[in-house]
């Protein structure tokens, strides 16, 4: 049995209007440069530049595709808290 080792990501970007984009990737490096030159059609492309604020890695693209959709589900608040690495107030805005 070959196991894929291949990390994956969900990433928070900080558009230009100051909106949040969360997405997941294989390939980090890759998927942040083409959301920077706008290759990517979309959200991101209309609210160029952007900027990396959060970047996770998880161990298969299921982690990450569940992590990104949960994400994308919190409040402005809950995310800042997570970019912000404030545990204490992120479990304050779960209980919420």
């Amino acid at each position: 049995m070959v196991l894929n080792m291949r990390p994956y990501h969900v990433y928070i970007l900080r558009c230009s209007d100051d909106s949040y984009y969360t997405g997941h990737t294989d390939c980090i490096e890759r998927r942040i440069s083409e959301h920077k030159q706008g290759l990517i059609a979309g959200y991101t492309a209309s609210r160029l530049p952007v900027k990396v604020v959060y970047v996770e890695v998880l161990g298969s693209r299921y982690e990450a595709l569940a992590a990104e959709r949960r994400i994308k589900g919190w409040t402005r608040k809950k995310k800042e808290a997570l970019i912000q690495q404030d545990w204490q107030r992120l479990v304050s805005l779960s209980n919420k």
